[in-house]
């Protein structure tokens, strides 16, 4: 039986792991990204990551016969090449990814094949994950950013030039201040991801009065506003901070179902899938995300499943494995 390597490169760590035919991730590592060295780099870590993990595959007497990998940035999925990135890993754009592992791990190219880090997570949960079974998927992930995908019959729709998915990049009614819509990480302003991330939560806690003294990051502002939803926050933060901290994850939870409604509206997909950190939050944050998706459908997608992904941590590996495996993609 031959198996394959799944690899999740992203800014600050990357993990690969043995994924048989049917999914099951067998064994696995993780190692920090040398995201300051340069492509070059971290191209030589992530191959000896990899051919690490084929000498134990062979030595339990598995073969294994390619490599996938979900990578942070914009990926060319036909060449393989890192079209652009943001400066969380420097010197990544440009960057021959896919040539440049198969040459270090002395494969045939069409053995190794890339795509980015959150379609390869939408093509695990579509794969084996919550949308399992479904023809179309849509993943939106809100975390430290926002991304998406939307896979098509087990495929990831990823763009004419490799920028499908990029969903945190379009205009939200939330993403202002007093009139002026905030900035965004990619340069433009009044974008979902201004508005919707994890990093964007915490900024609108300081707007509305939170103290950076009572919360150093989103989940600090989780805290203190679960302490205000559930027991009145005796014991938690002062009241100006706990409030405000309520207030930031309604209106971020808000601007997220809103985003994803309009989305669905658009795509129409069997299932919806949510992910990433502010996800896996609770219910503080999840109804009112939930409430606003649901007010924004058009009438005949009302009943439309909005799950949670399942995968965790291995769904990116699953789904990069998924692109070399034998069969349909």
């Amino acid at each position: 039986m031959n198996h394959v390597i799944g690899v999740d490169l992203g800014g600050t760590k990357t993990a690969a792991g043995v994924v048989t035919p049917s999914g099951d991730v067998l064994m696995s590592e993780t190692i920090p990204t040398l995201n300051r060295a340069g492509g070059e780099a971290i191209l030589d870590a992530t191959a000896a990551l990899i051919a690490g993990l084929v000498e134990r595959a062979t030595d339990a007497g598995m073969s294994v016969s390619g490599v996938g990998i979900g990578s942070a940035g914009v990926i060319d999925a036909s060449s393989g090449v890192v079209v652009s990135a943001t400066d969380a890993i420097h010197g990544w754009a440009g960057t021959a990814l896919v040539s440049g592992l198969a040459a270090r791990l002395s494969l045939p190219a069409p053995a190794v094949r890339a795509v980015n880090d959150v379609h390869a997570h939408a093509l695990g949960e579509a794969w084996l994950g919550a949308a399992a079974g479904s023809s179309s998927s849509l993943m939106v992930a809100f975390g430290t950013g926002v991304g998406g995908s939307f896979v098509l019959n087990g495929v990831p729709v990823v763009g004419h030039r490799f920028v499908g998915g990029h969903v945190g990049h379009f205009a939200s009614p939330y993403a202002y201040s007093d009139g002026v819509p905030l900035p965004c990480v990619c340069g433009g302003s009044g974008h979902v991801e201004a508005v919707a991330s994890g990093p964007a939560l915490f900024e609108a806690f300081l707007r509305c009065g939170g103290s950076a003294r009572e919360a150093l990051d989103a989940r600090g502002v989780f805290a203190l506003a679960a302490a205000e939803a559930h027991d009145g926050g005796a014991a938690a933060g002062s009241a100006d901070s706990r409030a405000a901290a309520l207030r930031a994850v309604d209106m971020g939870a808000a601007a997220a179902g809103q985003a994803v409604g309009g989305l669905i509206n658009i795509l129409d997909p069997e299932t919806v899938v949510i992910s990433g950190g502010l996800a896996d939050a609770g219910e503080l944050w999840w109804k009112p995300m939930e409430t606003a998706l649901r007010e924004e459908l058009l009438a005949p997608l009302a009943a439309i499943p909005v799950l949670r992904a399942t995968l965790g941590n291995t769904a990116a590996i699953v789904g990069a494995a998924k692109l070399v495996l034998p069969g349909p993609k």
